[in-house]
């Protein structure tokens, strides 16, 4: 190995590890922020905790590694560039594909690891932290009761707003369903206002203790015609004892596993397997479901040699008239009853087959994201070198700022797309891989930029444009000897720059002294009555349109006003609606009509005004068209700052042209 690829690698592998190191503590802390409070006070072992930190730390790692691999390329090549390395090695000939050389292969070879490691690390680690969880659950009680969400608890499932106490044992707003061994269902509803968890150490019984609620249980009857009142016994109690048995869940090892198929937890070779498997069973589903419903329609007990195309010649009406009324209305219920069972038949396999084609993409991402892994490491490298060589800033200021900003876009790609894979939006092997597919475009885009010495991005075809639109050259265009003589005649009295003028010939060729002499006069803001009285000829056309001009600007300016308080008390609107306040929904509301009711009054008036405009300096063909006019009042502050600038251009070379 060469010394420029040993100073670099070097270089950056103590950049790598020393944010590594950062990151995963931060990422660490986190987890514990979230975990800590339902471990800690639960009287565990110190081992069991540190346990619980060993097996979470993997599942960081898709997160950590892709992060530092970003930010320490950046921060690294920053500081190549900032300190004039880049340049030291470009002006013997080395190249930054050459300098990245033994970087890429470190990469490529950390890439291959991360790839192993999410194989068989991230599955152990995963398996191993669920399934302490849940031991961790089942031994403490308290702990699997989660604040704003259900949890079953024996035969109970609870769901508290807020635990206090050492332990969690007391609870505030608990709403709570039975179960009961005779019928499946949630029959039977519990609400109270507070709540405690009562257990002892050598006890098998749990205690939840109710105080101040209701109860409500819903009364089924074997006889559905009983059930058309919906009967129902609801009673109200102050203090409402429940005993659950604990023997079964206090007699769980905390080292014991028993939950060892989630998606997660699986390897590639498991995961193919699985994928297979709920693939065939899928297929099965669908078969046995549309085996049920060709036989709930009785078509094989028809008799195949009927010809159905032939009809009889004798009686030509409707089949129903053959029956009386009797029978007519037992067919109709009979075909509405099967078509009303078919179709819940229907529904509730959509429902089933939805969940399980969840869980079907859920394992297919769990397998790619093995790959992303790998793949994301070298495409971050190749996106974060460039990028800190083009910056040229090194330390944790800049880069560090950058690195996220691209990571978050990266990470919050990733997210939505696997969710939606998850729901069938569309393909997962898509939901895997498209946060590294819209990071790839860019990585190449970065090196090639960087290779050429150009800058991250050109933005001239487009600003360049804008910049004409939003401000256009109103003025002369003046050369630097021009500008040079408007400087100088910045000097000049109103009677010096009108003689410069009036010395300057109808006929002359050179016209530049006149121009530049009068685009000092109208930037002094003088009004023209008084240039008429210095003896220059100045048009009353002229006069009336300065007065015009300054009428719009006045008028469209008000437009603009009512257009944005209109649409701010609009959204104002939403906003209160949304959160359920009526008063100001409504007066926001009507506040919103009456301002667009001032804008559209002041777009009339200043569409009239503009059109006068061009009619007095003798430019009608450059009025407003209604029908654009109409068009262009969703987007009126563009057409403001574009309408603005145009006319105050067209009246500044009318002037020019027409002043003399």
């Amino acid at each position: 190995m060469k010394i420029l690829d040993r100073y670099i690698l070097i270089t950056f592998l103590r950049t790598f590890f020393s944010v590594f190191i950062i990151f995963m503590f931060i990422f660490v802390l986190q987890g514990v922020w979230l975990y800590i409070s339902e471990l800690a006070g639960k009287d565990l072992d110190i081992s069991v905790t540190a346990k619980f930190i060993l097996y979470y730390i993997p599942k960081l790692i898709p997160l950590v590694v892709p992060l530092t691999i970003l930010l320490s390329s950046i921060m690294v090549f920053g500081n190549f560039a900032e300190n004039y390395e880049f340049a030291a090695m470009k002006s013997t000939g080395i190249s930054l594909q050459r300098a990245m050389r033994s970087l890429s292969v470190f990469i490529v070879a950390l890439g291959i690891a991360c790839f192993f490691f999410a194989n068989n690390v991230i599955p152990w680690g995963e398996f191993n932290f669920y399934n302490l969880r849940r031991n961790i659950a089942k031994v403490k009680p308290a702990l699997a009761i989660a604040e704003g969400q259900f949890n079953e608890i024996g035969n109970i499932n609870i769901k508290v707003d807020k635990k206090s106490g050492d332990k969690g044992q007391y609870l505030e707003g608990v709403v709570m369903h039975q179960k009961s061994a005779s019928k499946s269902g949630n029959f039977k509803v519990i609400v109270s206002e507070k709540g405690e968890l009562k257990s002892t150490p050598d006890s098998n019984i749990l205690q939840l203790e109710l105080i101040n609620g209701n109860y409500y249980e819903e009364i089924v009857n074997r006889k559905s015609r009983k059930n058309v009142n919906k009967p129902h016994a609801k009673s109200y109690f102050d203090t409402y004892t429940i005993n659950v048995d604990l023997e079964i869940l206090n007699s769980e090892d905390l080292d014991e596993k028993n939950y060892k198929d989630r998606y997660s937890m699986l390897t590639l070779k498991q995961l193919n397997r699985t994928i297979d498997t709920l693939k065939k069973e899928r297929e099965k589903d669908y078969k046995y479901l549309s085996r049920t419903l060709y036989n709930r329609t009785t078509y094989g007990a028809l008799n195949a040699n009927i010809n159905t195309t032939e009809k009889d010649s004798l009686y030509t009406g409707e089949i129903l008239d053959l029956f009386g009324s009797n029978i007519k209305v037992q067919i109709v219920n009979l075909a509405i009853n099967s078509a009303n069972s078919t179709t819940q038949i229907l529904d509730s396999n959509k429902r089933n087959f939805e969940k399980k084609s969840i869980w079907l993409n859920k394992h297919i991402i769990s397998l790619h994201d093995k790959f992303v892994l790998a793949f994301a490491c070298v495409i971050l490298f190749f996106v974060g070198a460039p990028l800190g060589a083009l910056i040229r800033k090194g330390g944790l200021g800049l880069p560090i700022v950058i690195a996220m900003v691209i990571f978050l876009t990266y990470h919050f790609f990733g997210i939505f797309a696997k969710k939606s894979a998850e729901k069938g939006s569309f393909s997962p092997i898509i939901g895997s891989w498209l946060s590294t597919m819209v990071m790839f475009p860019l990585s190449i885009y970065l090196t090639y930029r960087t290779t050429n010495d150009k800058g991250v991005f050109q933005f001239d075809a487009i600003v360049v444009p804008l910049k004409r639109i939003f401000y256009p050259k109103n003025k002369l265009q003046l050369s630097e000897s021009e500008t040079k003589s408007y400087n100088y005649y910045k000097r000049y009295s109103v009677e010096e720059l009108v003689n410069v003028i009036k010395q300057q010939g109808e006929f002359d060729l050179n016209k530049k002294p006149k121009q530049i002499a009068l685009h000092n006069l109208l930037n002094r803001n003088i009004p023209l009555e008084n240039l008429q009285e210095e003896g220059l000829e100045v048009d009353n056309a002229l006069i009336k349109g300065k007065r015009l001009l300054k009428d719009y600007m006045d008028y469209s300016k008000t437009s603009l006003v009512s257009f944005i308080v209109g649409g701010a008390l609009l959204g104002l609107h939403f906003i209160c609606k949304n959160n359920k306040l009526p008063v100001l929904t409504d007066a926001s509301f009507n506040l919103s009509i009456i301002a667009f009711i001032f804008f559209a009054i002041y777009v009339v008036v200043d569409a009239y005004v503009y059109s006068e405009f061009y009619k007095t300096i003798g430019q009608k063909n450059k009025r407003i068209n209604p029908f654009i006019l109409i068009l262009s009042l969703p987007l009126y502050p563009l057409k403001y700052i574009i309408l603005r600038n145009k006319i105050e251009h067209d009246f500044y070379q009318s002037c020019i042209h027409n002043i003399k």
